[in-house]
């Protein structure tokens, strides 16, 4: 009798799995899923049953570098980082030999695909957009294995040293030109706040004197300046009709 209780306590001792909170338990009985059990203590008999844990918590895969051709054809370097979890831990051990295997090299034929179709600009400029493109198309192909990604995030972009130097070279194209749209934008606003100062001091009787006058004496504050003073027309009228007078 105390044999036999033995036994059944060894039994029982030897079919006690562990399962922690961040693991599910994928059960099979004369190899068959028999279902997924939950975090705790749990009962696998030897023999009949086997289990499988699966981690359910977010893994990040790091897609090693890439060499991809964009739809202009030019290449470029790129790797990137796919943050992924699994939310169905059966289909993720029955429906696909080795998940992280497998979203690995999704994640690297996914990539290339979809840097294919944009143009270097677009990929340089919208990044954000090219994540969410792959990360929705990963996702979409994982749904059969039960894993969900969250998030796709393009680390690194490197393009060859003569493209570098083009951008470079463009780049500083576009500095100058835009230095002299901003120059003559300020060329063509000085020349109409002269033209409307000139406009109001024609209009009045003596401003130009007096802004002549007020110039000159601007000037005369240093001594090593040379002023030559062009006599207004109004003044020789003067004396001339004084001459006339004598």
């Amino acid at each position: 009798m105390y044999y036999i209780i033995g036994i059944i306590v060894f039994i029982i001792l030897i079919s006690i799995r562990q399962i922690n909170q961040y693991e599910r338990g994928v059960k099979f009985t004369l190899g068959k899923y028999s279902g997924t059990m939950q975090p705790g203590w749990r009962i696998v008999l030897p023999i009949f049953q086997s289990m499988k844990k699966v981690d359910v918590r977010v893994k990040a895969v790091d897609v090693p570098d890439q060499e991809t051709i964009t739809k202009d054809n030019i290449s470029a370097q790129i790797n990137a980082v796919i943050y992924y979890k699994v939310s169905d831990a059966a289909k993720a051990i029955i429906e696909v030999e080795n998940f992280y295997y497998a979203i690995t090299q999704l994640a690297q034929t996914t990539m290339r695909n979809t840097v294919g179709e944009v143009d270097l600009d677009e990929l340089l400029s919208n990044r954000d957009e090219i994540s969410d493109r792959i990360k929705i198309a990963v996702d979409k192909a994982t749904d059969p294995w039960g894993i969900q990604v969250d998030n796709v995030e393009l680390k690194d972009i490197s393009l060859p040293e003569d493209m570098k130097r083009t951008i470079a070279k463009q780049a500083e194209a576009e500095r100058e030109k835009r230095a002299v749209i901003i120059k003559a934008e300020g060329e063509k606003i000085a020349a109409d706040n002269m033209g409307a100062a000139a406009d109001i001091l024609g209009k009045s009787p003596g401003a130009l004197h007096l802004r002549t006058l007020q110039s000159i004496n601007d000037l005369s504050s240093d001594q090593s300046n040379t002023v030559i003073f062009a006599m207004p027309l109004e003044v020789l009228r003067a004396f001339e009709g004084f001459t006339k007078k004598q």
